[in-house]
């Protein structure tokens, strides 16, 4: 669960009386099924005095459930804000030269939009989707796009991206509420799987079949979207969030789908496409910009609700991106 890592921080001057110590959350117990709060502890750590050459100190601004001191590094300068796989913690000392992998990055200028966006919609979620759907999906004009756990940070935004490339786009979700909301943010149709039959639904909503699946939840909603793929259907596999809390996954069979309609399944991570990472972020933005890409963020207030926020993102509580404000 990378995202659960994920964490914009400020790079400052020194301040003597906020960086003695730093907070941090602890995966203390693991668990089966849903997590609690007891699998969680928060500890603190001390800070040293001094930097060396290479590092920067820096300060959480907001987490993600995915400092004060001059930087002895030029590339992360004073007031900059920076991404990084830092952990549920709120000070950061870092040297970008001794990881391997997952180096931190400062945000390019999103003029006057919330820096919080470099976690979601200008982050991973909105380079997943940027590149999971036009990469491996590959839509065109005038088929059907279905997106499950459409009203996430990443379905979201593949939904959108599906309009601007001229697709009919259908959403599925939880609650009717986030059913509105997709059809507000631009969805053709959405559909409530925990209120009605999602195959006679889907019959209503993509008449015509479905040509690309994003699949972010896995489990029985898309067992019953393999049904109603055309040939040739392209189908992106970003997660199974509906087996995330249970102790067993659930095993399927769709051989039968793939095999007589022709079907192409790619499962991917995002990091794939590292190298070109600005593309998506200035790709988003542009759209934004534009008046074509919508977001939501669900923003919980203080450090210490950490773990509520995580608990609540795996019961689906969130729209769009689920973040805490330190």
């Amino acid at each position: 669960m990378k995202s659960l890592w994920q964490q914009l921080v400020r790079q400052r001057q020194y301040a003597t009386d906020a960086a003695g110590a730093a907070r941090k959350w602890i995966y203390a117990k693991a668990f089966q099924g849903e997590p609690h709060h007891g699998n969680f502890r928060l500890e603190t750590e001390p800070l040293p005095a001094t930097l060396q050459p290479g590092e920067f100190l820096a300060q959480a601004e907001y987490l993600s459930v995915d400092p004060y001191m001059r930087p002895e590094n030029a590339h992360f300068p004073v007031g900059a804000t920076v991404f990084g796989q830092f952990g549920w913690r709120t000070h950061t000392v870092c040297d970008p030269a001794r990881l391997e992998k997952d180096k931190p990055y400062v945000l390019p200028d999103f003029g006057g939009l919330p820096t919080s966006l470099g976690l979601g919609i200008l982050g991973m979620p909105g380079n997943t989707a940027y590149f999971g759907l036009q990469e491996l999906c590959r839509p065109q004009p005038g088929e059907t796009v279905v997106v499950s756990g459409a009203a996430g940070a990443v379905g979201s935004v593949v939904g959108q991206i599906a309009k601007i490339k001229g697709c009919r786009a259908v959403g599925i979700a939880g609650t009717e509420e986030k059913c509105e909301w997709l059809r507000k943010i631009g969805f053709d149709d959405a559909i409530n799987y925990k209120r009605n039959d999602v195959y006679g639904e889907l019959k209503k909503a993509a008449p015509r079949g479905v040509d690309c699946y994003f699949d972010n939840v896995g489990g029985s909603v898309t067992e019953t979207v393999l049904k109603q793929m055309n040939v040739y259907g392209r189908i992106a596999v970003c997660g199974a969030i509906s087996n995330y809390n249970s102790a067993v996954g659930k095993v399927t069979d769709p051989q039968r789908q793939f095999v007589f309609k022709q079907l192409r399944m790619e499962g991917f991570l995002v990091w794939r496409w590292n190298d070109r990472w600005l593309e998506g972020i200035e790709g988003n933005l542009r759209w934004i910009r534009e008046g074509r890409l919508a977001y939501e963020e669900t923003v919980t207030e203080g450090f210490e609700r950490m773990p509520d926020a995580f608990i609540d993102m795996l019961r689906g509580g969130n729209t769009g991106k689920a973040v805490v404000k330190v």
